[in-house]
């Protein structure tokens, strides 16, 4: 039997009122703007935030002006020598060997990446102990190596073994500081442009594959449409990293008289005792060539990210500069009117034409 307590309600005064519901910062300011017209919403003070950034600026000012002042760096030798005839041909040796390196590097990283994926245990150890002998010793001792490589093997010999020969060669002839340079270089490359290559297919997904499969797509254009493109978003930002270590890393070689940019930079030192300066140069022309490489990887990057992102790509810098010259020239002339908006392109299904066009 209820009793009268299980079934009359409470009174009002235990009752439990409900709790207020919970509005974010938006809705609060809106209804404070709605209540009093006149108030105005004051954003929150950063202090921190602009010291750091004034102490920053100031530190960065001071160095700048110690560089720039400072009589020793000779600047009027470093633009003088900055073109030099003999400054640009090292420049040009450094970039062709900069470019062969790596672009003999990574098609052999590439083989070697394919034989440690391989399910063929003789190709993959022979691959893990190639990557790591070349991982395992500094590029200098590698150089030096192959330099003297004639101590070791006088001759070399193409024929059977244990057999005739039928082609022979001395090595003295054969290893130049040039091409010495050329080899040993890109034997290292080829162990570090491996595994960035098989860091990049194994970031695939499998699903990818096993769909690929299923609609039975040959090998080949699954290399060339679905794993190429996907492993690309993640080979890309290393091996931008591997070319300006290879760019810096060619100065390595003015160990073997190979006249790159850093090499004729010292022969012109050595005869007019002008270090700092011609060191300058060398060091304005990596930066400047940096440069170059740091913008080409950015769009690079920005191509094989296409439709990684539901919000699509964010703005380019100079993209960005061109939406501030807008709102600069709108805020400078108030009664310009304001440029129309690009339509939207209508949502389609995937495969279907939008309105208005015809598809062959």
């Amino acid at each position: 039997m209820a009793t009268p307590q299980d079934v009359l309600p409470p009174p009002a005064a235990v009752r439990k009122q409900p709790a207020p519901p919970t509005a974010d910062d938006a809705t609060v300011a809106a209804t404070a703007l709605t209540a009093d017209p006149g108030a105005r919403i004051v954003g929150r003070r950063r202090t921190g935030q602009w010291v750091s950034a004034a102490v920053a600026l100031l530190l960065f000012a001071m160095v700048l002006n110690s560089v720039i002042r400072n009589e020793a760096f000779q600047w009027d030798v470093v633009a003088a020598w900055f073109t030099a005839p003999s400054v640009l041909n090292g420049l040009t040796l450094t970039l062709w060997l900069t470019a062969a390196t790596l672009t003999l590097g990574f098609a052999l990283g590439t083989v070697l990446a394919v034989m440690r994926l391989s399910t063929n245990p003789v190709l993959r150890t022979l691959s893990w102990v190639y990557i790591w002998i070349f991982r395992s010793t500094p590029a200098l001792v590698q150089l030096l190596l192959f330099f003297n490589i004639g101590a070791l093997y006088p001759t070399l010999g193409l024929g059977i073994p244990f057999g005739p020969e039928f082609l022979t060669v001395r090595t003295v002839n054969l290893f130049g500081p040039t091409f010495t340079a050329l080899a040993g270089l890109t034997l290292l490359e080829a162990a570090y442009a491996a595994e960035v290559v098989r860091g990049g297919i194994l970031a695939v997904d499998r699903g990818q594959l096993e769909a690929a499969s299923a609609l039975g797509l040959g090998r080949w254009r699954v290399l060339r449409r679905i794993v190429v493109p996907q492993a690309m978003r993640t080979i890309v930002p290393t091996a931008g990293n591997m070319l300006i270590s290879a760019l810096k890393g060619t100065s390595i070689i003015s160990v073997l008289a190979v006249s790159d940019l850093l090499y004729s930079v010292q022969l012109v030192y050595l005869q007019s005792y002008q270090v700092i300066p011609m060191l300058m140069v060398a060091t304005i022309w990596y930066v400047v060539i940096t440069t170059v490489l740091s913008i080409g990887q950015y769009y690079v990057e920005r191509h094989y990210a296409r439709g990684a992102t539901r919000e699509g790509l964010p703005p380019t810098p100079l993209q960005r500069a061109r939406a501030a010259l807008r709102r600069l020239r709108a805020a400078a002339d108030p009664a310009a009117p304001a440029a129309p908006a690009a339509p939207a392109a209508p949502a389609t299904a995937a495969g279907a034409a939008p309105a208005g066009e015809v598809r062959a």
